[in-house]
C-alpha cells in the first residue's frame, strides 16, 4: 500500500538533502566508507556536524506525527548515503514516544534494509526498547525476532533491553542469549556479551549465576564481553 508523504516529512526530506549535500566532504567520505567496510557510500559529514545540521533541518518545524516519522525514515532509507539513515535514527530516537505499537513494522523494515551495526544498535536501544516498554504486547514480537533467521533481528531482540536497567526482564534476556549461544555470526555473539555486560551493571549476581549455569554454551567472545565488569 502506498502512502502519500505528509507535508512535514516532505519538508524535512527536502531540507536534509539540501543541507547535507552542501556539507559534503569527499575525502572524509572515503575514509568513513572504508571504516564501515565499504558497506555504504557516505557524504563525509562527521557525527558532531551531523547533529548540528540535523538541528538546522528541524528548526522551526512542529512536532512530527507518527506518519511523518514513517515517511522520513523510509525516505532516508531510500537515499544512498549513510548519513541520511543516521539522521532518521536520530529523529526516531528523539520522538520514539510518538510511535504506536504498529510502528514496529516500519522498524522491522529499516532494521533489515541496509543493515549494519551502526543503525541497528541505535534502533534497538532507543526505538525498539521504547516501543516495547510502552507497548507490552510487543514482547511477543521480540520473542519471534530472537529466533529469527535474520541476524539483525536477533541482535535487535537481544539488545532491546540495553537501557532498561532495573526494568529488565532477566529471564527473557537470558533465554534469548541461551537460544542464540551457538550462533555463528560475530554480531550476534558480540550482542550476547554486550547485553549481559550491561545488565551486570544492574544485577551482577544474576549475570554471574547465568554464566555459571550456561557459560559453557557461550562463545569465547560472548563470555569475554559479559565478564568485563564482573
Amino acid at each position: 500500500m502506498s502512502h502519500a508523504v505528509p507535508p512535514f516529512a516532505a519538508e524535512v526530506l527536502s531540507r536534509v538533502q539540501k543541507v547535507y549535500a552542501d556539507a559534503r566532504n569527499p575525502e572524509r567520505a572515503a575514509a568513513m566508507a572504508a571504516y564501515m567496510r565499504d558497506q555504504f557510500p557516505f557524504l563525509g559529514i562527521g557525527a558532531p556536524a551531523q547533529r548540528a545540521l540535523g538541528r538546522q533541518v528541524l528548526a522551526g518545524l512542529a512536532r512530527p506525527a507518527e506518519a511523518d516519522l514513517r515517511a522520513v525514515a523510509l525516505g532516508c532509507w531510500a537515499l544512498p548515503e549513510r548519513e541520511y539513515q543516521y539522521f532518521a535514527c536520530d529523529l526516531l530516537r528523539r520522538y520514539a514516544r510518538v510511535c504506536s505499537a504498529e510502528f514496529i513494522e516500519v522498524a522491522r523494515r529499516i532494521i533489515t534494509t541496509k543493515p549494519w551495526w551502526d543503525t541497528v544498535d541505535m534502533l534497538a536501544a532507543h526505538l525498539i526498547g521504547s516501543l516495547v516498554a510502552r507497548h507490552p504486547q510487543l514482547v511477543s514480537t521480540m520473542d519471534e525476532w530472537s529466533a529469527a533467521d535474520d541476524l539483525w533481528l536477533v541482535r535487535t531482540a537481544i539488545l532491546h533491553q540495553l537501557r532498561f536497567k532495573e526494568s529488565t526482564d532477566p529471564d527473557r534476556l537470558f533465554a534469548y542469549c541461551t537460544r542464540q549461544a551457538g550462533h555463528p555470526d560475530f554480531f550476534v555473539r558480540k550482542a550476547i556479551g554486550w547485553a549481559l555486560r550491561e545488565y551486570a551493571k544492574t544485577d551482577p549476581e544474576a549475570v554471574r549465576g547465568y554464566l555459571r549455569t550456561h557459560g559453557a554454551r557461550l562463545s569465547a567472545l560472548s563470555l569475554r564481553e559479559a565478564r568485563k565488569h564482573l
